[in-house]
């Protein structure tokens, strides 16, 4: 237990969605006094640093309404009730750029949010790739278009404001050292 934690006092689901669940909390504070916590509820998502045998990064390209804006990203999506977080990348890799991996290393997890969710992102490296013939559809309200790109033109892309991710922006870091050791 840490010095710093928070005691849930008393609890309340205001909305439960497809994707979230909103949760109000009263919390104890450490000190004695309480607090209300907005809280998102999320089951957890999957990101994939995809390498191409050139050595360029696969991103997908996709308008986010949270942000009102399209967006350069690598893939990734929500895992599913009972999925393992590897199998998740598996999927969402085919259904989302058409390529399979012959190797999937899992590289680390992180909160992307945690003053507010408890959404925890699972970032694998997906290399060896290869077309699949028939790749799994994607979502049916999913409009996805593809992009191969260089760490180089990444970086690019980062400072243009183009990749505005946190997940993108450490993938493309990540990859930038990885290649700097081959």
């Amino acid at each position: 237990m840490s010095k710093y934690e928070e005691k849930t006092i008393i609890g309340e689901t205001l909305y439960e969605g497809k994707i979230i669940t909103l949760r109000v909390e009263e919390v104890e504070l450490p000190d004695g006094g309480h607090a209300k916590r907005e809280l998102i509820k999320h089951p957890g998502a999957v990101a994939i640093v995809a390498v191409t045998e050139d050595h360029k990064l696969v991103l997908v390209e996709q308008y986010r309404k949270a942000l009102e804006r399209t967006m350069i990203e690598i893939p990734a999506g929500k895992i599913e009730a009972n999925e393992e977080p590897a199998i998740t990348a598996i999927r969402e890799l085919e259904e989302e750029t058409g390529y399979g991996a012959r190797d999937f290393t899992y590289i680390q997890s992180f909160a992307t949010s945690p003053g507010f969710a408890d959404e925890i992102i699972h970032l694998y490296l997906a290399q060896g790739l290869y077309s699949v013939e028939q790749p799994a559809e994607g979502d049916e309200d999913e409009f996805i278009g593809l992009l191969e790109v260089t760490v180089e033109e990444a970086e690019k892309m980062m400072e243009t404001g183009e990749i505005f991710d946190a997940k993108t922006a450490f993938a493309v870091l990540y990859v930038k050292q990885l290649l700097s050791q081959v």
